[in-house]
């Protein structure tokens, strides 16, 4: 397999990040875990808040798709 990108890594092991019996009441915890790393790879905390407050939505929108196609295999696609 492929190496994933820093981003895309992050998302899988939150997302894969053990959190006790797996059943479907854990899947809310897992989707958040997820979430929130994605949130940290594509706007990191670290950017000063000035400039985090410039980026485009379209932007943001694109790394979330590239993160998805990235874990897919697939390209990330304009829609």
């Amino acid at each position: 397999m492929t190496p994933l990108s820093p981003a895309a890594q992050g998302v899988l092991d939150a997302a894969t990040a053990p959190t006790g019996d797996f059943c479907l009441e854990n899947i809310n915890e897992i989707a958040a875990a997820a979430l929130r790393a994605a949130a940290d790879q594509v706007v990191p905390i670290s950017i000063p808040l000035d400039r985090a407050a410039k980026i485009s939505p379209y932007h943001i929108r694109s790394h979330f798709l590239a993160i998805a196609a990235e874990l897919n295999g697939t390209t990330p696609t304009k829609s």
